[in-house]
Order: C-alpha cells, then structure tokens, then sequence
C-alpha cells in the first residue's frame, strides 16, 4: 500500500483555498497493520477463524462499526451477513476490538513519503489544516501525535465526533466551519470514494491519492479534481505568488 516511487508532479491545476481537510487512514498514514493486529486479536478473543489482510484492507474507512460487523460476518459460518451478527456478540466484539487497537494504536504503522513535505508546505502557503477521519477521535487524535503529525492541524476530528460520517457531508460542512473557511475555498484531500462523496456534497474540491485504500475500488474511477502520487505534489495557488500570508 506505499506509493510508488515517482518525482514528476502531475499535471494539474493549482488550488486557490484558504484550507485543506486532509484524510488519515489510506492518505497520511498507513494504518492497515494496526487494523490488522487490533483485528486479529479481537477474533481470537472472540474465539473466531481468522480474516484475510486483503479482507481488512477493503473494510477500512467505514468506521469501526462497519469494520467489527464485517469480519465477525466473514469469521462466522458460511453465508453470515453483517446484519446477522447477534447484539450480544457484536458488544463483546466492539469492547474487544477497541481495547487491542489502543493498545497497539501507531505501533504498526507508517506515514507515508511526501506527507511531512505536503503538510509543511500547506503551513508555509498560510493555509488553515484540519484532519478528519472516519476513526474515533480518540485514535486518531492519538495517532496524529504519535506520528507527529498533529502539530499541523488546528482541528482533528474522527467519526464519533458528529451525528454522521463520510460519505456524510456533515463531517466536512463542520470542519469548514471550524475551520473558518467556505467549502469552495477548502480543499480536501483523501484517498476513497467516502471522502469524494463527502466532499462533492459539501461543495468542497477534492484531490485524492492513488496509494490508499479505497475500499478494494480503483481510485482513478472516482470522481475528483486530481489524483496525485504523493500529497507534496499537490500545487497551491497562493505558494506560487511571491508572499504567502495567512488569511
């Protein structure tokens, strides 16, 4: 899941916007092993048969409900639908499965080449940066220091921070608004059809990373306003004039 070894910058327009929500799982960090032992664990707790890492790898970016629900589906005797899973099992499973990721949360993973650049160029361009994840806050708050990313972001919010998650464009109206910024001036940037959708609904355009997760889908079969091999490929209106100042 590490992006391809390439220097040439795409061809692309450059964005003119006061800030940029970025993505964590899939478009910064490379999480999949973290889900994978956090998973694992859960399952032989559970007393479970063990799911695929290409199983995970499509589940992630749906929330952790979505998650817990599919692989206790894909564990259990053929033909078990998620919507099958009993109440009391999928208790057991949620406490499980959050206990084992927070314990390991950043152990098995790695932010991904070009991510550091791309967010300290956003800074210098004077842009306002907000993170927002499907992952609880929490996580993903903890990751974000654990990986020294969180210095970048005056905002970071996960999935149990609003009433709705991406796809959802309520998560991304209310980082805007944090934000301070109008959804045409803010840039998102992810790596899966979820984070599009959220954006298109929210009025905001969209760069996605060809390297993430995307649900098991090709990325380039999504609608967005560039693809980009790594975030410091991204090209910003306002860092190509002489001074930046922030808004």
């Amino acid at each position: 899941m590490q992006p391809k070894a390439k220097t040439e910058t795409p061809s692309m327009r450059p964005f003119d916007v006061d800030a940029c929500i970025v993505d964590l799982d899939g478009t910064m960090v490379d999480t999949l092993g973290d889900f994978e032992v956090a998973v694992s664990r859960m399952l032989a707790e559970l007393g479970r048969a063990p799911v695929t890492s290409d199983h995970v790898a499509q589940l992630i970016g749906k929330g952790s409900d979505h998650l817990i629900r599919s692989v206790l589906a894909q564990s259990g005797p053929p033909g078990t639908l998620a919507a099958d899973i009993a109440p009391e099992l999928f208790e057991r499973a949620c406490s499980s499965y959050q206990q084992h990721y927070q314990n390991i949360n950043g152990q098995y993973s790695s932010v991904y080449p070009g991510v550091l650049a791309g967010l300290k160029a956003f800074r210098a361009a004077g842009l306002r940066l907000a993170c927002l994840s499907n992952k609880p806050g929490a996580f993903t708050r903890a990751l974000l220091e654990r990986k020294g990313l969180a210095e970048f972001f005056q905002h970071a919010f996960g999935g149990d921070d609003f009433a709705h998650r991406k796809p959802d464009p309520l998560p991304v109206q209310m980082a805007c608004q944090a934000l301070g910024s109008a959804p045409e001036r803010t840039l998102l940037v992810g790596d899966s059809s979820n984070d599009a959708l959220a954006a298109r609904a929210a009025g905001c355009p969209v760069v996605l990373v060809r390297y993430g997760y995307n649900h098991g889908e090709p990325v380039a079969q999504v609608d967005q306003d560039g693809l980009v091999d790594r975030i410091d490929q991204i090209r910003l209106l306002r860092s190509l004039r002489p001074t930046a100042t922030l808004s």
